[in-house]
């Protein structure tokens, strides 16, 4: 019975967790019309990266090497995000960026030079199917700010691999606490440098603590923890709650209603990441059902 409940509290953790997740793409949508992309992304990650800092001090060179070089690519996928979500709705940045679970095994493949899973290419084309109709606007022409959030989704598997590498060498809160110092120094320099880096207002302070405190550190370590009782896979597939989670919250309060046309392509690209998730192979290079990661 204690092991039912505690079953049950992890499925609840996990959707919480999926639910926020989803949510700050409409919080970071508003945020970056007050704050330049940039510098949002580095005081962010500077508020989780403090927060778990006072959990867990990294310790250790290998770690801070390993953490640093997966922090690069973590804040490319940020960056990205960020930017493209300034140019794009937030119920579209909320989909394409879950396109990183269907990336995942074809870099994978690509790392260990092996072939790509039926399913896993499949997946990727029905999700690009569906891409196309979410995006493509008339005469042919994608968005800049889809096209960064598509860039920001192979970032994302791509920091995916390198975590699927590295990361069983170390503890995971001072591990991700120095990705995301490294993410938080990599975004405050280059906001210095293109846009003045400019301090944090009153306004803005709301979303960097959403995003920082409660979905950076505590969403996260949320999803680590019921990952643990309930294992990889099935948290891989509540996990699709998320871009769901985006759509909803960009419908009811920014008013981002999507055409037939964009509905289909919004089940389509769900179909697809479902498919991937559903029917990777545990003999793949990285299964995608550990293809979870503070990607949010």
């Amino acid at each position: 019975m204690a092991a039912h409940r505690r079953q049950l509290t992890a499925y609840a953790a996990l959707v919480t967790a999926a639910v926020l997740f989803g949510a700050t793409f409409v919080v970071i949508k508003n945020a970056v019309t007050l704050i330049p992309p940039l510098a949002f992304v580095g005081w962010r990650f500077l508020i989780g990266a403090i927060a778990l800092f006072l959990l867990a001090v990294p310790k250790g060179r290998r770690l801070w090497r390993d953490g640093v070089l997966a922090g690069a690519v973590l804040f490319a996928g940020y960056a990205l995000q960020t930017e493209g979500l300034a140019r794009t709705s937030a119920a579209n940045s909320g989909l394409i960026t879950g396109l990183y679970v269907v990336f995942t095994p074809m870099i994978a493949a690509l790392v260990a030079r092996v072939r790509v899973s039926g399913w896993a290419i499949s997946g990727t084309g029905i999700a690009f199917v569906g891409l196309a109709l979410l995006t493509i606007r008339e005469g042919m022409r994608f968005d800049d700010g889809d096209l960064l959030t598509v860039a920001c989704a192979v970032a994302f598997a791509a920091h995916i691999v390198i975590l699927s590498r590295v990361a069983a060498r170390h503890p995971v809160v001072p591990f991700t606490t120095v990705q995301l110092l490294t993410t938080s120094a990599l975004a405050l320099g280059l906001s210095w440098i293109t846009e003045d880096l400019p301090l944090p207002t009153t306004d803005v302070l709301p979303a960097l603590l959403m995003t920082g405190l409660i979905v950076t550190a505590g969403a996260f370590l949320m999803q680590v923890w019921s990952q643990t009782i309930i294992g990889p896979s099935r948290t891989a597939v509540i996990l699709t709650i998320e871009p769901v989670s985006a759509t909803v919250f960009a419908a009811v309060l920014l008013a981002e209603y999507l055409t037939p046309q964009r509905w289909a392509g919004a089940a389509l690209i769900l179909a697809g990441i479902y498919l991937v998730l559903a029917k990777t192979r545990e003999s793949d290079p990285i299964p995608a059902a550990e293809a979870i990661t503070p990607a949010h």
